[in-house]
């Protein structure tokens, strides 16, 4: 009778492979999280420098925290708390006015079929083959006459316009997964439109508005063209215009700078954080069928 040798040494390089693989991953994963994350440590310690040391020595590696107490003086000759809550006004009316919006017209594009259906759709697709630069002039002319100048209004709606459109594609994909049975049946159960959109259409959809969401808020947030143009008082200045001030043509406080810039990326990697997962299950909606 013969018996069969069976080798341990396979499943031991197999759990030496897959161990070394894991690392490579730790690792290839912490280089990336400091790549991303080195411009704000950068910022940080450019903010905590004072001006003599660094136009005389350069950027320090190590932030110097001990000059933290000048960050007070920074904030009190610079409104960049008033700026940032413009900026949250203007990301905030954005994403709501296009959140309702997109909504409204990804249901209907979805669910109702009539004529010019797909000419809508290519209207919707066709705003974003158009620079925002190409109508800044006659935008320009239309608000003027309208009294929306000098007001986070005119910016709200010239915002909405451009980002509308993405967010109501992304919103129409995860309303094509739902199975059309669920809205018979309550209308069925007498049901409106109105009521099966807010109370069984949209709670399934939700990743999808979260991903349009942030979307809307990141283009809301970074306003700076529009505002740039519309915009002459410096009180109602987007924190992004408000950055711009501050480069001279001779001087430029780098530390002054960099701290507002850092409370003005602060807010948007939060949000991003707290919305990361709405936003890739959001984005993958509709790319998977069955």
């Amino acid at each position: 009778m013969t018996t069969t040798h069976v080798p341990t040494a396979l499943p031991r390089r197999r759990g030496l492979t897959a161990r070394l693989g894991s690392f490579g991953k730790a690792v290839l994963i912490t280089l990336l999280v400091v790549f991303a994350g080195f411009p704000i440590y950068w910022m940080l310690g450019t903010s905590l420098g004072t001006e003599a040391s660094l136009y005389r020595d350069g950027q320090p590696l190590i932030p110097e925290f001990g000059n933290v107490g000048q960050w007070s003086g920074f904030l009190a000759d610079v409104p960049i708390l008033r700026w940032l809550g413009n900026s949250f006004v203007i990301a905030a009316g954005t994403t709501v006015l296009s959140l309702v919006l997109a909504t409204l017209a990804a249901y209907a594009l979805s669910r109702y079929r009539f004529r010019g259906r797909g000419i809508a759709g290519f209207i919707f697709f066709s705003t974003q083959m158009l620079p925002e630069a190409l109508i800044i002039v006659p935008l320009y002319a239309i608000f003027a006459g309208a009294g929306l100048l000098n007001g986070h209004w005119g910016l709200i709606l010239a915002d909405t316009a451009f980002v509308m459109p993405v967010s109501m594609f992304i919103i129409k994909s995860g309303i094509d997964k739902i199975p059309y049975e669920i809205e018979e049946s309550a209308r069925i159960d007498g049901c409106s439109r109105l009521r099966i959109l807010f109370t069984i259409v949209l709670p399934l959809v939700m990743p999808s508005v979260a991903a349009a969401a942030v979307i809307a808020f990141f283009d809301g947030w970074n306003e700076f063209m529009f505002a740039n143009t519309f915009i002459s008082s410096s009180e109602l200045w987007p924190a992004s215009v408000g950055l711009s001030s501050f480069l001279g043509q001779f001087y430029t406080p780098m530390n002054v700078v960099m701290l507002c810039a850092l409370l003005f990326a602060l807010p948007a990697i939060i949000f991003f954080l707290w919305a990361q997962r709405g936003i890739v299950s959001g984005l993958t909606a509709g790319s998977v069928k069955g």
